[in-house]
């Protein structure tokens, strides 16, 4: 089968065209033709920095590819719920052991996929499984509530534009940060208020969001050093989740507000094999929301094809996109 393939670690041109072997089915799995995969930052992380980001880092030759969407080729031993035919969406390889879907077919433990969303194309429902999943858990563990205030960092990003849809679908008030008009215009589209963060300190959109209160949940989808600006935002005992914690920035903050912190980090199902199985519910969930019509990706108006997997890398890099980046097979 076709497949794009990395020998090394290094720039987007790693990338080669290659056939390798078909994966065979197991038990528990599927195998899937694929039809469309998106790319994530923790893709191009992997592809950069390799044995550096060990555990995640594939063997060499590696396949590349978290998210997926296609549909089910052959169905393994012990599989129900799943047919041949079946169209699914999942986020199921592309790190460790498991062969990435930036190939023709790919294995796929049953636990970490769902029935794709009917309302949705093969690339839109690409675009969902690893932020989608990492938005739903962070407001989970938030605890996020109706009639809560609802400030989300970086709100016109992957996991960002997810969050404050979700958020707003539990019955929050979202408001939500970008850096432009362009990131303005998409947060308001998609049912928030927006600030801008070159322009508005803090302390100036807390005062007039929240009367000075604070958030009860900021999500912060930039994480680092914004953190201190996430606990600086956050209201008494509130909770802050966020996806991007490899950082060392000083407590003190959140200690005297009594924060919650949650940190996010969706990829442990698959690594450790632990509880995948909340994956494939979060991924049917996600599907009921979406065709109820509460939920939608934004794709980036570029498209790709398997080859042009190395350009699709950069397209994500370059920053200058608007939504996810897809590749379609």
């Amino acid at each position: 089968m076709k497949a794009m393939i990395i020998n090394e670690f290094g720039a987007s041109d790693v990338f080669k065209a290659a056939d390798i072997v078909k994966p065979a089915v197991k038990e528990g799995h599927v195998v899937v033709k694929v039809m469309a995969t998106s790319v994530n930052t923790v893709d191009m992380m992997i592809r950069q920095m390799g044995d550096a980001l060990a555990p995640l880092s594939p063997a060499l030759p590696g396949v590349l590819g978290m998210d997926f969407a296609g549909v089910i080729d052959e169905v393994g031993d012990g599989v129900t719920g799943f047919a041949v035919g079946d169209e699914v969406y999942g986020c199921a390889g592309g790190l460790a052991e498991l062969q990435g879907a930036l190939a023709e077919y790919m294995l796929a433990d049953i636990k970490l996929i769902a029935h794709k969303p009917k309302t949705l194309s093969m690339r839109e429902a690409a675009a969902i499984p690893l932020v989608g999943i990492t938005a739903y858990e962070g407001l989970m563990r938030a605890s996020v509530k109706p009639g809560q205030k609802v400030l989300v960092h970086g709100g016109s990003g992957g996991v960002g534009h997810i969050a404050l849809q979700l958020a707003k679908y539990f019955g929050a008030d979202v408001f939500a940060t970008g850096g432009g008009d362009k990131q303005s215009a998409l947060i308001e589209k998609l049912g928030g208020t927006a600030i801008n963060y070159k322009t508005q300190s803090v302390a100036d959109y807390v005062k007039a969001h929240t009367q000075d209160a604070g958030f009860d949940v900021v999500y912060d989808s930039i994480g680092g050093a914004n953190l201190l600006k996430s606990f600086d935002a956050a209201a008494l005992n509130g909770h802050v989740a966020t996806t991007v914690s490899l950082a060392e920035i000083d407590l003190t903050p959140a200690h005297f507000k009594g924060l919650s912190l949650h940190v996010v980090f969706m990829l442990i199902p698959m690594l450790h094999n632990h509880k995948r199985q909340q994956h494939g519910e979060i991924l049917a969930k996600l599907a009921t929301i979406i065709d109820e019509g509460h939920l939608m990706p934004v794709l980036d108006n570029i498209e790709f094809n398997l080859e042009d997997a190395g350009k699709a890398h950069d397209r994500l890099a370059s920053g200058e996109g608007m939504g996810k980046v897809v590749i379609s097979l």
